[in-house]
């Protein structure tokens, strides 16, 4: 945690987009009726530095520090401003897939969030534990059956959650509603009986383990399986995913090392969900199959799958877009964790 003052620094060095020590000495002077001397200044930036959300420059007189990646990928964003512009007057921070991002997708989390997260995590693993075998099999019904629903309901999908359950069930399909649709929200259980039976065999991701995922997620649709060899297109943004199958491939190998480094199954998960989606390494389906290796990595690290049964399929998308769009985590991060917290707290 930062003091008020560390804040208003790192507000002000992001505001300036560059700042020198001592046009930002002059600052602190006016903002801050206490007298902060040039070493406490010095060791605000320090701390900063040292957290990888100030970057400093020169040296000496000519010293400047600016706002850094990772800075800017926590911040938090007037969300209702930003999507207040039609697509093609946001100013995006790239239009391409940002090669620089990998090394600040660390500690997503705050060590408070990771201990909030870890304590309610045991509550789940408590009421879990104490479950009949026949009474956790239908906790995991529901949980399938609320995921396929909201999970194919973000893509378009106009299945009802009784017309789910209806179809999971029953095997009756929705009068009134496309062959299509009651494919994917089939498919959707597959993938998820799959990866609640392989649950240890996520404890380590690999391309080979995201390629399968996504063919049980897009079986009987008409897409290709296996990594894409031609453009696509986002609906509602100017965001250019790769189009080159080499860097693809060469970025869900990056993928797969960051997320197998990093400890904290949260961050393990958000990260899947987020970089996934700004991929795009297949033709059609890389949300679905992101949700999905999300819940694997939750639950191979024995933490509460995510059904997302409350999310506003609206707020996910601009979470989703303020990811492609400006690299910016905050949104979404923020939709995760209380989605996260509403599983612990209806399921099991």
């Amino acid at each position: 945690m930062y003091n008020k003052r560390q804040e208003w620094i790192l507000g002000y060095i992001k505001s300036q987009k560059k700042v020198s020590r001592q046009e930002l000495e002059g600052a602190v002077a006016k903002a801050f009726s206490e007298k902060n001397s040039r070493i406490t200044i010095l060791r605000d930036l320090e701390l900063l530095i040292e957290d990888r959300l100030v970057v400093k420059f020169g040296a000496g007189r000519g010293t400047t520090y600016q706002p850094s990646a990772r800075s800017l990928l926590l911040d938090t964003l007037d969300v209702k401003s930003y999507f207040e512009q039609e697509s093609d007057q946001r100013v995006l921070r790239s239009e391409n897939f940002n090669f620089e991002i990998w090394p600040h997708l660390t500690g997503l989390l705050t060590e408070e969030e990771k201990r909030e997260s870890d304590l309610l995590n045991e509550q789940y693993r408590k009421n879990r534990a104490a479950l009949t075998p026949v009474v956790l099999q239908k906790e995991l019904e529901r949980l399938t059956i609320e995921l396929s629903w909201k999970s194919s309901k973000i893509e378009g999908n106009t299945y009802t959650l009784l017309d789910t359950e209806r179809l999971l069930k029953e095997h009756v399909e929705a009068t009134g509603k496309t062959k299509e649709e009651a494919i994917m929200i089939l498919n959707h259980k597959d993938a998820l009986d799959f990866v609640i039976k392989s649950a240890d065999l996520f404890k380590e991701l690999t391309v080979a383990k995201i390629e399968e995922v996504h063919r049980l997620l897009v079986k009987d649709l008409g897409v290709m399986h296996g990594i894409r060899k031609n453009l696509v297109r986002i609906t509602g943004t100017n965001y250019r995913p790769l189009d080159n199958v080499f860097q693809i491939q060469e970025a869900l190998r990056d993928l797969c090392v960051l997320v197998n480094q990093t400890m904290h199954p949260i961050e393990k998960a958000l990260i899947t969900v987020l970089m996934l989606s700004y991929i795009q390494p297949f033709e059609d389906g890389n949300k679905r199959t992101s949700r999905i290796l999300g819940n694997a990595l939750l639950l191979a690290y024995h933490y509460c799958p995510l059904s997302y049964r409350s999310v506003d399929e609206v707020e996910y998308k601009k979470g989703m877009l303020l990811f492609y769009e400006q690299n910016n985590v905050s949104y979404f991060k923020a939709l995760f964790m209380e989605q996260f917290q509403q599983a612990v707290r209806k399921y099991f």
